[in-house]
C-alpha cells in the first residue's frame, strides 16, 4: 500500500521528523487559502499521484509539469486549476497517466544541498537496513548504477535498533557537521522510529535538504506499508486512495486474491504465488504474452474463483485464460465448480485451458467433462501453456 506524499508528511509531523510547512488543497480556493496561511511566502504547488517523476511529467491538456514554485497565493490557486482534475502522465504512470484529484502546497525551500536517505527491508538479511547516498534529487537507482560509490548501507540489528553511532556515522558520510550533525541524529532516529510504528517496508526520503540558514528537512518522501500488517494499523488503511489504485486489484483485493495486471493477453489463475510465476515464465517460454498475476491462494472457495474470472475478464486485452491449479489443502472439484459457475455467469466466449492435479483431481476433471461447456483439459504445465498459447495465436 502507497500513500500520497501530503500524508507522508502528516507522519513525519506526528513522529518528528523535520519537514516544510504546507498542506493538502482539493480546490482553486483552498490552494489559495493554503498558500496564504504559509505568511505569503513563496509555495510549491504539487500534483499529488502515486507515482514519481511528476516534475518531468506533462497534463493530457498539454500542460507541462506536475511541480511549480508560485509567488503569490492568487498565482497558487491558478496552478491548482491546472492540474486538479488534469490526467498527469510520468514516465512511472504509463501513457494512461494518473488524475490529480489533490495538490500539496508548501512553503518553498531555498536548498543549499540535496541528499537521499530510505529505510528499507533487506531481502537478503529480513532485516532493515538504511540506504544513504550524497546524489540525492536523482533516480538512486540510475546513482546505484553509475556511481555505486555513492550509496552507502547501514545495516541496523532487528533487535537493537538504528543506534546513535549509526546516525552519527551517516552523518558524518553525508557531511552533515556542526550543527548539522545533531539534526540529522534526530531526524534518522525518528524515521526509523517511524518505520517501526507503522509497519513500514519503505520510506524513501528524496531530497533530504539543507538549507542555506542551516536546517535539514525531509521535502519528500515515498512510503511502502507491509499489506500483511495492516490489520494493526487502521490509522495507515484510512490513508489509502483506492482511486490511485487498479481497480481490478482493489477487487482483488476485496476477496483476498492476489492480482497484478500486466499488458499481455492470456490470463492466469493460479494457486501459489510459486506456481503463478512459473505459470506466467511458460507463457512466455512458448510465444505468448502474460495478462496477469493471480493467485488464488491455498484454500480458494467457489465463489472466490468466480471473482477471479470477473476480475480476469474486466481487463479487455484478455483473450484466453489459462487456469493451473495444483490442489493440496485445496480441493481441486471445488475449483472445477468455481470455474464452471463463472464460465456460464459471465459467458465466457474466450478459449479456456485447465490443468488440474493433486487433492481431489479425478472428481474435478469428471466434473469439468460433464459441464457441457468449451473447456480444453491439459495433462502437464507445458501442454497447458502451449494450448492456451496455441488457441489464443488461432483466433488472433
Amino acid at each position: 500500500m502507497n500513500i500520497h506524499e501530503y500524508q507522508a508528511r502528516e507522519l513525519f509531523e506526528k513522529f518528528g521528523v523535520a519537514t516544510s510547512p504546507g498542506g493538502v488543497a482539493t480546490s482553486p480556493a483552498q490552494a489559495e487559502q493554503r498558500a496564504r496561511s504559509l505568511g505569503g511566502k513563496q509555495v510549491v504547488v504539487k500534483a499529488q499521484i502515486h507515482a514519481g517523476g511528476r516534475g518531468k511529467g506533462t497534463f493530457t491538456n498539454g500542460f507541462k509539469g506536475g511541480v511549480h514554485l508560485c509567488d503569490s497565493p492568487e498565482a497558487a490557486a491558478d496552478m491548482a486549476s491546472k492540474m486538479l482534475g488534469n490526467t498527469l502522465v510520468t514516465h512511472q504512470t504509463g501513457p494512461q497517466g494518473k488524475q490529480v484529484n489533490q495538490v500539496l502546497v508548501a512553503e518553498a525551500v531555498d536548498i543549499s544541498r540535496e541528499l537521499y536517505f530510505a529505510v528499507l527491508l533487506d531481502r537478503a538479511t529480513s532485516a532493515p537496513v538504511v540506504i544513504a547516498s550524497t546524489a540525492g534529487g536523482m533516480d538512486i537507482e540510475e546513482v546505484a548504477e553509475h556511481s555505486p560509490e555513492k550509496i552507502l548501507r547501514e545495516s541496523v540489528h532487528p533487535l537493537l535498533g538504528l543506534q546513535p553511532y549509526q546516525t552519527r556515522k551517516l552523518a558524518h558520510a553525508l557531511g552533515l557537521t556542526g550543527p548539522l550533525l545533531a539534526q540529522a541524529s534526530k531526524l534518522f532516529s525518528a524515521l526509523f522510529k517511524l518505520f517501526l510504528a507503522r509497519d513500514c517496508s519503505q520510506i524513501e526520503v528524496n531530497p533530504l535538504v539543507v538549507t542555506p540558514d542551516g536546517r535539514l528537512l525531509a521535502l519528500d518522501a515515498k512510503f511502502n506499508f507491509d499489506d500483511n500488517s495492516l490489520y494493526r494499523q487502521p490509522e495507515i488503511v484510512a490513508l489509502r486512495d483506492k482511486s490511485e489504485e487498479d481497480p481490478r486489484e482493489v477487487a482483488a483485493s476485496e476477496f483476498n486474491l492476489n492480482y497484478i495486471g500486466l499488458d499481455g493477453n492470456i490470463a492466469c489463475l493460479v494457486n501459489g504465488a510459486g506456481l503463478a510465476m512459473a505459470t506466467m515464465d511458460i507463457i512466455q517460454h512458448y510465444g505468448g504474452k502474460p495478462a496477469n498475476f493471480l493467485d488464488v491462494g491455498g484454500g480458494a472457495s467457489k465463489d472466490q474463483v468466480a471473482a477471479a474470472f470477473k476480475i480476469i475478464l474486466s481487463d479487455p486485452n484478455v483473450q484466453g485464460i489459462l487456469v493451473n491449479i495444483f490442489g493440496g489443502i485445496m480441493d481441486c472439484n471445488v475449483i472445477a465448480n468455481g470455474i464452471i459457475a463463472a464460465a456460464r455467469e459471465t459467458g465466457l466466449a474466450i478459449p479456456l485451458v485447465v490443468r488440474l492435479e493433486g487433492n481431489n483431481v479425478e472428481e474435478g476433471k469428471k466434473t469439468l467433462a460433464q459441464s457441457g461447456l468449451t473447456i480444453t483439459s491439459a495433462s502437464d504445465l507445458a501442454d497447458a501453456a502451449q494450448k492456451i498459447v496455441a488457441a489464443v495465436q488461432k483466433n488472433s
